[in-house]
C-alpha cells in the first residue's frame, strides 16, 4: 500500500532532479551566454565611442564654419553700410543675437544709434492696458501722442511711439525728447535702453530670440509681429531670428502674404553665419530698396542675399 512517506519521498526525487538539471543547464549555458553578452556590450561601447568622436567633430567644425565667417565677414561687408544710421532693437530673449548682429552692421561701416532690448512685460498680453497708459504718457513736444495709432492696443501704440523715437522724420526731433520718452518706458521695465542711444536712424533692425512657449505664447508672437509691423512703417525693416519651434516671428511674417513683400528676413541669426547676412539684407534693403528672405528654414530663397557693388 502506497502510503504517505511514499509520496513525499518522490515529491522529493523530482524537486531534486529539476535542480540539479537548472543547476547543469545554466552551467553549460553560463559561457556562451557571457561571452555572448560581453561581445554585444563591447560593440555598444565602440559604436557610443565612434558617436560621440562624431559629434564632437561636428561641433568643431560648427566652431571653425563660425570662425570662418567672423573671418571673412570685413571682405564680405566693409564700406557697405558707410555713413549709414542704423537702430537695432531686440526682442525677449533675442539680446544675444543682437549684439552678434550689431557687430556686424559696424564692421559694415554702420553708426549703431541706439541698442535696445525690448522686455518680455512689453509683449505680456497681461500688461496692454498699462502699455497703453504708459505710451500716452511718454509722448513729448516732438513726439506728439497724435501720430499714434488711435485704438485700444497697447503694443502697437509703444511700438509706434517706439519708431517715431528712434527713427528720422519729416520733422527734428528734441534729442532730450528722445531721452525722455526712452526713460519713461525703461523704468516700469518694458524695454532696456543701452547707453548713448539716440534717435536719427534711417532704419531698424529687428532681432527676435526663440519663440516663446507659455501658455500666453501665440499672443506673444502676435504681439511681436504687432512691433515688426510698426516699425517698418514708411521704413525699412529687416527681421532676425530663428527657425526653431513655433510661434517663432520669422515663420510667421514669411506665411503673411502682405508683411513677406514688405519685411525682409533671416532665419539663423544666432549663428555668426546667420548674423553675417543679416548685414548683408540690411545692405539690400536700405540702399538697393530689395526684400529677401535668408537663411536655412522654409520660404528662405537663398543663404545670403545676391552680390552687389
Amino acid at each position: 500500500m502506497i502510503n504517505f512517506r511514499y509520496h513525499v519521498v518522490s515529491l522529493t526525487a523530482v524537486f531534486l532532479a529539476l535542480a540539479i538539471g537548472l543547476v547543469v543547464g545554466t552551467a553549460a549555458l553560463n559561457g556562451p551566454v557571457s561571452e555572448n553578452l560581453r561581445a554585444q556590450l563591447t560593440a555598444l561601447n565602440k559604436d557610443n565611442n565612434a558617436k560621440r568622436d562624431q559629434v564632437n567633430q561636428y561641433k568643431d567644425e560648427l566652431n571653425r564654419n563660425q570662425d570662418f565667417a567672423n573671418e571673412t565677414a570685413p571682405y564680405v561687408l566693409t564700406g557697405k553700410l558707410a555713413t549709414r544710421k542704423i537702430a537695432v532693437v531686440a526682442l525677449p530673449g533675442g539680446a544675444d543675437s543682437a549684439e552678434g548682429v550689431a557687430k556686424m552692421l559696424t564692421v559694415a561701416g554702420a553708426t549703431i544709434t541706439a541698442r535696445i532690448t525690448m522686455e518680455d512685460k512689453f509683449v505680456d498680453p497681461n500688461n496692454a492696458n498699462e502699455l497703453l497708459d504708459l505710451a500716452d504718457q511718454s509722448s513729448q513736444p516732438t513726439i506728439p501722442a497724435a501720430l499714434l495709432p488711435s485704438n485700444s492696443d497697447g503694443v502697437e501704440t509703444a511700438s509706434a511711439l517706439l519708431g517715431l523715437t528712434l527713427l528720422q522724420g519729416s520733422a527734428v526731433i528734441n534729442p532730450d525728447d528722445v531721452t525722455a520718452v526712452l526713460a519713461t518706458l525703461s523704468k516700469p521695465g518694458y524695454i532696456s535702453v543701452a547707453d548713448k542711444s539716440v534717435g536719427g536712424a534711417e532704419m531698424i533692425v529687428l532681432v527676435a530670440g526663440p519663440p516663446p512657449t507659455d501658455k500666453d505664447a501665440t499672443k506673444k508672437t502676435q504681439n511681436a509681429v504687432t512691433v515688426a509691423n510698426q516699425l517698418h512703417r514708411n521704413r525699412p525693416l529687416v527681421v532676425a531670428g530663428t527657425s526653431v519651434g513655433d510661434n517663432n516671428l520669422v515663420a510667421e511674417i514669411r506665411s503673411d502674404p502682405t508683411l513677406v513683400k514688405e519685411i525682409s528676413t533671416v532665419d539663423n541669426a544666432s549663428t555668426v553665419q546667420g548674423q553675417v547676412a543679416t548685414a548683408m539684407a540690411t545692405h539690400e534693403r536700405l540702399l538697393q530698396n530689395k526684400i529677401g528672405q535668408y537663411g536655412l528654414a522654409a520660404g528662405a530663397t537663398s543663404l545670403v542675399p545676391s552680390a552687389a557693388p
